[in-house]
């Protein structure tokens, strides 16, 4: 990995791996989906060591610390030290619960548990019919 001093916003964002391809990237800067200092930027914007991004992606807006500038595209392990996600906690979870609300079923499972057993079901019918 070989030091830079400054490195275009799209090539960053691809190399850190927010976004898949660097097209993707450059097409969210064209759509001024890519911001700093509150001024949408370019994709040949140059970003430098500390500099505060803020991308728009899927309805969510992450801010992003710059850390280190790398051209290239690396490892995951190694893209996670060259950024600082500011991104609250808030934004991460915005559509949970608007997710629930159009589903109408006003269910959570929480991840990692599986189907339901048999037994279960029954008691979530239980419930269903007598929410007292």
């Amino acid at each position: 990995m070989a030091i830079v001093e400054k490195v275009r916003v799209d090539k960053w964002l691809w190399a850190v791996r927010f976004f898949k391809s660097r097209s993707q990237a450059t097409e969210a800067c064209r759509e001024g989906k890519v911001v700093m200092a509150d001024v949408p930027v370019k994709a040949s914007q140059p970003v430098l060591v500390g500099d505060r991004i803020t991308v728009k992606k899927n309805g969510i807006f992450y801010d992003l610390e710059v850390v280190k500038l790398i051209e290239k595209r690396v490892g995951a392990p190694i893209a996670q030290t060259c950024v600082i996600d500011h991104t609250p906690e808030e934004e991460l979870r915005k559509f949970e619960s608007w997710y629930l609300a159009r589903s109408g079923r006003g269910e959570y499972r929480d991840k990692g548990l599986g189907r339901p057993t048999k037994r279960d079901r029954r008691e979530i019918d239980r419930l269903k019919q007598n929410p007292d």
